[in-house]
Formats: C-alpha cells, sequence, structure tokens
C-alpha cells in the first residue's frame, strides 16, 4: 500500500523538477494545469469542448473572485471591449477591487471557523484581521504562522487567536482541525488507535501534533475579563492504543508528520516559568511548545502546507479538491492528479504562499475556462477528470451577496451614498445585510460547509419578507430601471443580464411581453415577482 510519507517525497522531487526546469522561461501555473489535465485526459477526451463564452466567464469569474455576480453596466462594458486581453484584464480588477479582500475574508472565515459561533473574539474583529491581511498582501504562510502563534494578550493581534480561543483551546479538538484544515489529513481516528483503514494514518501523527497544544489552556485575566491562552511548562504526549492489551503507554514529543521531534531543553526545577500559574496569574513557561508549531507547519520546508491550500485553493475555484474530500489525503485516496497537485505545490512555494496570482492563473486556465455544458458525443465525465468546465453551487455567501446585487439593493445603496460613496463603506453595509441569509443557510457549526438544500431554505426564500425587501424600486436599481423601460424586448434582456448575467431565449422573451401586457398598470408587482422569481431558480443557484 502506498505510504503517506511517499507523496511527501514525490512532491519534493516534481516540485525540483518544475522549479529548475527551463529556469529562463518556466511554465506558468496555467500552462501546467492545462497541460496534466489534458495529458490525463488525452484518450478520454474524444470530442472537442469549447471554451465558456463571455457572459458565463464573467458570471463564473465574479462569483468565485469577489463572491457576487456582475453589474449589467459591467457587463455590457465588457462585451463591448475590443481588448485582446480583456478577460486578463477583468480578472486583474476583480483581485485589486476592495469586494475581492471582504469576500476572501469570508471564505477563509468559513474554512477555518466552520461557522462556529463566537465565544472569546467577535467575528467582525476576526474577518477584519483577515481582511487587513488580504488586501496587504500578506503571504499565506506568515497569516498562518500568525494565527498558530497568536494568545490573544496584545490587543493588535488579539483577533489571529479566534482560530484558539473560540475552540476554548481544546488540545484534542485543535489537533484534529489543525490536522484537517491545515494539513489536508483528518487524523482524528488515530486518536485512541491507529487508524483502522487508513494505513497512513497513525497515533504517533496525531500525539506529535497533540503535544504541541496540550499543555496550552484558556485563562481569563481577572482585569479586563477576557480570554487569554496560557501555559503549563510540564505534562507530556501520553496515550494508549485501545487495541493494545498489554496496555503499553507511549509518550510523544513536539513533531508535525514526520519531521524530526523537537528536543525539549531541561529545565532547572523551579526555574521553568516566566510567570508560574496561579488562580490570578496567566501561566508563562521560559520554554514554549506551542510556540514551536507555527514555525514548523506553515514553513515553505513543509510539503503538506503547501499542497494543502494549494488543493483548498483549486478546490474553491473547480468547485472539487485534486484530493478530494479536502482532508483526506493517504494511500488509499491520492490526488486524481498527483504531478499536478505536486507542481501546484511547488508553485505555491516558490511563489512564496502569494495566493492570487495563483487564482488568477487558474481563472486564465483553459482547463476553468472550458464550457460547463457536455457537448454531444461525450459521454458524462466524471467530476475528477476536469472534462468541462466547473458546474457547482454557489456557497452560502456568494448565493448571499448575489441576491443582493440581483435585486437591486446593491446597486441602490451605491446611489444613495452619493458623493460619500466608498467601496470599504459600501461593503461593510452588505457584510451585516446578509446575517439573515446566512443564518438561514448555514449548516451545523463546526463541520465542513457544503452545499445542502433544506426545506427551510425554501420556505425562506418563498414566504420570508427579507427577499421581497430588497425588491423595490429605489434610484439607480434594476427594478427602478426595469419599471422604466416601455420595450418588452429591452426590458426582458436587462432583466435576464441583471439576475442571470445571459440574454433572455427568444421563448423567455415572448413570456416577459406576455406578462408586462397582462399586468397593465400593475407593472411595479410584476417587476418584483420577475427578480423573486428568477432568484429563486435552480439557474441562479449555481454557477455554470
Amino acid at each position: 500500500m502506498a505510504s503517506y510519507r511517499l507523496f511527501f517525497a514525490g512532491f519534493l522531487i516534481f516540485g525540483l523538477v518544475v522549479i529548475t526546469q527551463a529556469a529562463d522561461n518556466p511554465p506558468s501555473i496555467s500552462q501546467i494545469i492545462d497541460a496534466e489535465i489534458t495529458k490525463a485526459n488525452k484518450a478520454k477526451a474524444t470530442v472537442t469542448v469549447p471554451t465558456c463564452n463571455d457572459l458565463e466567464f464573467l458570471r463564473r469569474t465574479s462569483l468565485d473572485l469577489v463572491g457576487s455576480i456582475p453589474t449589467v453596466s459591467q457587463i455590457r462594458e465588457f462585451l463591448a471591449s475590443k481588448s485582446p486581453n480583456k478577460r486578463e484584464e477583468w480578472v486583474d480588477s476583480l483581485l485589486k477591487s476592495p469586494s475581492h479582500a471582504w469576500f476572501f475574508a469570508r471564505v477563509l472565515d468559513v474554512q477555518l471557523m466552520e461557522g462556529r459561533p463566537d465565544k472569546h473574539v467577535n467575528s467582525g474583529e476576526w474577518r477584519k484581521y483577515l481582511r487587513d491581511s488580504i488586501s496587504s498582501d500578506k503571504p499565506y504562510d506568515q497569516l498562518v504562522r500568525e494565527i498558530l502563534s497568536a494568545d490573544g494578550v496584545d490587543e493588535k493581534t488579539r483577533p489571529a487567536a479566534k482560530f484558539y480561543l473560540d475552540r476554548e483551546g481544546e488540545p484534542h479538538l485543535l489537533t484534529r482541525d489543525i490536522s484537517r484544515l491545515l494539513l489536508g489529513a483528518n487524523w482524528q481516528c488515530a486518536q485512541c488507535h491507529d487508524h483502522p483503514r487508513i494505513e497512513d494514518y497513525k497515533q504517533d501523527l496525531y500525539y506529535g501534533l497533540y503535544a504541541f497544544l496540550n499543555r496550552s489552556y484558556v485563562f481569563t485575566d481577572p482585569k479586563s475579563k477576557k480570554a487569554v491562552l496560557a501555559e503549563k511548562a510540564d505534562g507530556e504526549a501520553s496515550y494508549q492504543s485501545v487495541f493494545d492489551a498489554a496496555k503499553t503507554t507511549k509518550t510523544s514529543l513536539p513533531k508535525v508528520a514526520f519531521k524530526p521531534a523537537i528536543a525539549e531543553p531541561k529545565m532547572e526545577k523551579g526555574k521553568e516559568y516566566e510567570v508560574a500559574p496561579a488562580k490570578d496569574k496567566r501561566g508563562v513557561p521560559k520554554y514554549s511548545r506551542r510556540s514551536q508549531l507555527a514555525g514548523e507547519l506553515a514553513s515553505d520546508k513543509f510539503p503538506p502546507f503547501a499542497r494543502n491550500i494549494a488543493n483548498r485553493l483549486w478546490a474553491h475555484m473547480m468547485g472539487r479538491g485534486l484530493v478530494h474530500p479536502l482532508d483526506l489525503e493517504h494511500g488509499d485516496n491520492p490526488p486524481s492528479h498527483p504531478e499536478l497537485l505536486n507542481a501546484l505545490g511547488s508553485k505555491m512555494v516558490a511563489n512564496k504562499f502569494q495566493y492570487k496570482p495563483y487564482l488568477k492563473e487558474i481563472a486564465l486556465s483553459k482547463t476553468y475556462g472550458l464550457s460547463s455544458l457536455v457537448p454531444e458525443g461525450m459521454k458524462d465525465p466524471k467530476p475528477e477528470e476536469y472534462l468541462v468546465g466547473p458546474m457547482k453551487p454557489l456557497t452560502n455567501e456568494q448565493f448571499a451577496f448575489a441576491m443582493l446585487q440581483a435585486s437591486g439593493f446593491v446597486e441602490a445603496e451605491k446611489q444613495a451614498m452619493g458623493a460619500k460613496y466608498n467601496e470599504d463603506a459600501l461593503q461593510a453595509k452588505l457584510d451585516a445585510k446578509v446575517g439573515p441569509v446566512l443564518s438561514v443557510l448555514a449548516g451545523q457549526p463546526g463541520q465542513t460547509a457544503a452545499y445542502e438544500a433544506r426545506v427551510e431554505q425554501a420556505l425562506f426564500l418563498a414566504n420570508n419578507t427579507y427577499l421581497q425587501s430588497l425588491i423595490s424600486v429605489r434610484p439607480g436599481a434594476l427594478p427602478a430601471r426595469l419599471a422604466a423601460l416601455e420595450d418588452s424586448s429591452a426590458f426582458a434582456e436587462e432583466l435576464y443580464l441583471g439576475v442571470l448575467t445571459r440574454f433572455p431565449t427568444p421563448d423567455e422573451k415572448k413570456e416577459v411581453a406576455s406578462a408586462l401586457q397582462k399586468a397593465g398598470k400593475d407593472k411595479a408587482n410584476l417587476v418584483r415577482d420577475l427578480i423573486w422569481a428568477l432568484i429563486t431558480s435552480a439557474e441562479f443557484r449555481f454557477s455554470i
């Protein structure tokens, strides 16, 4: 059976090839993607899949990079552009916009906190920390090191401590989540024994990571009443296997996967602490095990870390991971395209963990830009083959923000701000406005986010007054523009571009014309009903 160690070794070998070959003109990420996908599908792709059209590309990239749909004015401007590089220019504009930082802060929030309720650190402060990090182009490895190093004491860095504090510093929960979310390997079952079905997930891996965390605990400062992380100077990571009849007790020093264990310096008895723990004293040891974790894990010398973020960003753009599920890479569940993931991980390291250029390259690859429609003559492709473009349900965040845009709320708010318009101020208002939608769409706290159609969601969209309240005839908004149009063809075109980012079919134009004729003077209600119908349609809920 393949060993997890081989995956790490393979990453290093292939990474060196990718980085060193053709040093003067190394292949771009998009070129690597297209070459590897083409190579893997050479015998399968008997039918040519066309590139997605401009409208599909606009909607797809807008949803993936800023979490919403494009405006009608953006659509018309893009279609009118004669620039041969207009797709690249569009992607650049999205990644540079404040909207990207606001949206991707939520993406990282969902990834790292998985919808957990606030306990010690406010979500708004945490997302601002993430947003500021994104806006300043902070490398992903630096961001993770800050999160894994934060203890909540310094107010300037306190938001980063949410990862630890809102999990109450519980070492087993943290061990499980760090392995899943930052290493792409779910070691939870190895807490009590070697995994019974996954040979690569051993108990010593689990307790090597656990040893960084088991001495830490949450301490409530008696003066500020705020929870912070404290740490003891002793406490071993001891364990037994429930399958071991002899009940042999083992201990582990801190270590990340197959890296060497970190030896602990010997301290003179009675001098182990900077501040000894007491009822009203936060324990601060002279040697901190936890402080070693960030540098060991979030490192360019530790391939699983780079592979994990490369895989998760790929999944964000492509609808599924090269390793899927995202937290189950092992010998029996290898990447669908091993050499591609090796190359993407090595490129992440070579680019110093700057993720925006990585997203751009994926967006501009031929693989990402394929039409999602399966052409005649092609057997239904498997999702992991990437023979056609990604057709994926919107995330809860994408759906919520796209709803605000499609309803006309965003444009109305923008116009209402007038000369005081500021993109960050607008995004702050939108960020607060999506709360009711996300609370309905959210799954169970602490679980990986996934699309799940539920009855309460359907009832919310059908009966709740929230959506109807967004669709009002306010200056500048889609409902107001539609209400002012007399020509039914122009009306239908503006409606479908504004909500579904496409032109209406001839049959849809006829249906709109008939509805307008029947509505008579009740046009305002018809406008609301038509926008509502398209927003609640299955087509709106997917990115194609």
